[in-house]
């Protein structure tokens, strides 16, 4: 049986509507993780807040923990800006921070998550032209992430919040496309609910290439609240020999702590 391990979504601050079930400064958040019975945490972060690396690489190598992945939705939330964005100057600031985010991640051990930065397909003309500008600047940040040892976690998102990249297969075509050596898909188990017309089969088409999970269950709320069969999902997993992070990226109802207790509970009894 592979081994999956399991960690928490968290911020610095608490965000109306986001799906981060714990929030504080990372070490704190560490340490609430490890309480809970995770093996990590997922931080969403801007590249440029401070972060006490040697600490926070002490405590994982005291308490056996990991950061789980460092994701980059505060950029685009902040900016407004992709990485494909069709003006040139624009783009290239883009850039310059996400290589900040690949360098973090080096030093944390950890992978960046791409999702919103991605940008915009409404920007361009043409579906096609969107994806040759996106597919230009992911593959300059996977030869730069590479020289790092970091992985890009490229994240499918549904058809209501993007138009682009919204499921498993087309993130596979799109890294294969672009010869994104160091490029991962990433699932996540809400927007899959709403993309993909087999969840199992997507996740043994990615096999190789699935390099990051979220799990939530159809609702958003965490699993066990909804639907979803985690219980054959987490067997897929194991099928497939996945060994890596399955995050729990859920909406903190009826409360952080109270989701991500539930959460854990619900998937370590399946």
């Amino acid at each position: 049986m592979s081994k999956i391990l399991y960690g928490i979504s968290t911020a610095s601050q608490f965000v109306e509507g986001a799906p981060i079930p714990i929030c504080g400064d990372v070490l704190s958040n560490l340490r609430k993780a490890q309480k809970l019975g995770y093996n990590g945490i997922e931080v969403h972060m801007l590249e440029t807040e401070p972060l006490d690396i040697d600490q926070i690489l002490e405590v994982c190598n005291e308490e056996n923990l990991k950061i789980a992945s460092l994701v980059t939705g505060k950029l685009y939330n902040q900016l407004g800006i992709g990485i494909a964005d069709p003006d040139e100057s624009k783009a290239s600031m883009v850039m310059r921070r996400l290589k900040r985010y690949v360098d973090l991640a080096s030093l944390l051990n950890t992978d960046i998550v791409l999702g919103w930065i991605r940008g915009r397909i409404e920007q361009y003309p043409s579906k096609e032209l969107y994806y040759l500008a996106l597919g230009n600047k992911i593959k300059e940040l996977d030869n730069y992430a590479g020289k790092k040892n970091v992985r890009i976690l490229i994240e499918g998102i549904n058809r209501y919040e993007t138009k682009a990249l919204n499921c498993g297969h087309e993130i596979l075509e799109f890294i294969e496309k672009n010869t994104l050596e160091n490029s991962y898909v990433h699932l996540d188990t809400f927007h899959m609910n709403i993309e993909e017309a087999d969840m199992l089969e997507t996740i043994r088409n990615c096999k190789d290439k699935l390099g990051y999970i979220h799990f939530a269950d159809n609702t958003r709320h965490y699993p066990g609240a909804g639907a979803l069969d985690f219980k054959l999902i987490i067997k897929t997993l194991h099928d497939i020999r996945y060994e890596g992070f399955v995050s729990v990226e859920c909406l903190p109802l009826p409360d952080g702590i109270t989701a991500a207790q539930e959460a854990i509970r619900t998937i370590k009894s399946l």
